[in-house]
């Protein structure tokens, strides 16, 4: 638990950084729309979709602890192509480091996840998920604050310098300089996720059979012939599209957000991800505390999704700062429902737990597709920002109120109980 819980620290740094570098690369590479923008949480989220089944793979044939010792320097790797992506000034080659780093994330998320959720029983898995949850959300508080004194106090700096630029060239210097300023902090994190992967390869890590293991709490699959037997499983994929998409937006895009409410202080602006995560945080405590002893995770879902609907259509139609704190609060909606819906999503697969795992990771895309979909609807089609954000939040947390409801008990009735 205790090395679980660092690695999701390490995860939600280098997840929840991108609320800092959207704002960053707009400024930085001169982008003249969010949309543009938005494309750094579309190459970290869309690598889970392309890896989660071949980082699968992986682990089969390496192992649990070689995986997730490759994971860790997957992200060094793509951490140091930041270096070259500032010198050329290529928001390609940026977000083909975000895409490294995120094509790491998912056999690190492919790996930890379905380990948290069979180490104990699986009514409770949702609790141990919460706890190694609060440590990815510190991490996520802790992203943005950095980076922001580090990238967003130049940046908000360099955007008034450019506005004063007599040239052209005089313009392309100052939007160097900004970019320098990616080199110490990535350059530290490579050195860190170094460090880690060497002391975790000398760390004995039980390795867990998932082929033998059944998750299932006395359910029999022996009848099962394919992954495809179980809808449940695929129906759970689709809520996590959907919980990672309003996590995403609630997370990352609050800071655009409240650039375009205008009456908002600058340092909520800077910041306003590490307060969405602040309320996560709160809501993985109470997590922690009530699940399975008052609440089961079911239930805890179908309230987490209902509060979430209740406080979009309350941003929605407030304005300024109070608008803003409410979509900040989605945090404290969203902040249990990847801790109830994975369980639910491979309960019972037994052999097939682990491409089932894949295949929920594969889900984490919805970060990549949501925030587009919202910058279209913004950008393109000319919807007002707030009722763009309620057309995007709304149908998702409803699918997710179905899945906590219903979906993940479809096709379950079809498998024999054990005596």
């Amino acid at each position: 638990m205790v090395i679980c819980c660092a690695l999701f620290f390490i995860l939600g740094f280098v997840t929840w950084a991108n609320g800092s570098l959207i704002p960053f690369a707009k400024k930085a590479f001169d982008l003249e729309t969010d949309l543009q923008a938005y494309l750094v949480t579309f190459a970290s989220y869309i690598a889970y979709f392309f890896l989660a089944l071949p980082s699968s793979s992986i682990i089969k044939k390496i192992g649990f602890h070689n995986g997730l010792v490759l994971s860790l320097v997957v992200l060094g790797v793509g951490s140091l192509l930041f270096i070259p992506a500032a010198e050329k000034s290529s928001y390609i080659l940026f977000l083909t480091a975000i895409f490294v780093q995120g094509s790491g994330m998912a056999l690190l998320q492919t790996a930890v996840n379905p380990y948290l959720s069979i180490i104990g029983p699986i009514d409770s898995a949702a609790q141990r998920i919460s706890i190694a949850g609060f440590c990815n959300k510190t991490a996520g508080m802790v992203a943005p604050i950095v980076l922001s004194s580090l990238l967003l106090k130049g940046a908000n700096a360099a955007e008034t310098r450019l506005a004063q630029a007599a040239s052209e060239a005089e313009k392309q210097t100052i939007l160097n300089e900004l970019l320098d300023q990616l080199h110490a902090p990535y350059i530290a994190l490579a050195v860190v996720l170094a460090l880690f992967a060497i002391g975790l390869k000398f760390v004995k890590l039980p390795e867990v059979n998932m082929e033998e293991e059944d998750v299932s709490d006395n359910v029999s699959n022996t009848s099962k012939k394919t992954i495809f037997e179980y809808p449940h499983l695929f129906l759970g994929a689709l809520a996590i599209f959907f919980c990672v998409a309003v996590e995403v937006m609630a997370g990352d895009i609050i800071g655009t957000y409240a650039r375009e409410l205008g009456a908002v202080p600058q340092v909520f602006r800077d910041n306003a991800t590490a307060f969405t995560l602040g309320f996560m945080l709160v809501g993985y405590l109470i997590g922690i505390i009530t699940i399975p002893r008052f609440i089961t995770q079911q239930a805890a879902l179908r309230i987490c999704t209902s509060v979430g609907v209740v406080f979009t259509i309350l941003s929605v139609f407030t304005t300024g700062v109070v608008s803003f704190w409410f979509v900040a609060l989605l945090g404290l909606a969203n902040s249990l429902m990847w801790p109830a819906i994975f369980p639910l999503g491979i309960k019972g697969l037994g052999k097939f737990t682990k491409t089932g795992s894949a295949i929920m990771i594969m889900g984490i895309a919805g970060g990549a597709i949501w925030p587009l979909v919202y910058g279209y609807m913004k950008d393109e089609l000319h919807i007002d920002f707030q009722h763009a954000f309620l057309y995007a939040m709304v149908p998702a947390y409803l699918y997710i109120v179905y899945f906590a409801s219903a979906g993940h008990k479809v096709g379950k009735k079809n498998l024999s109980v054990k005596v």
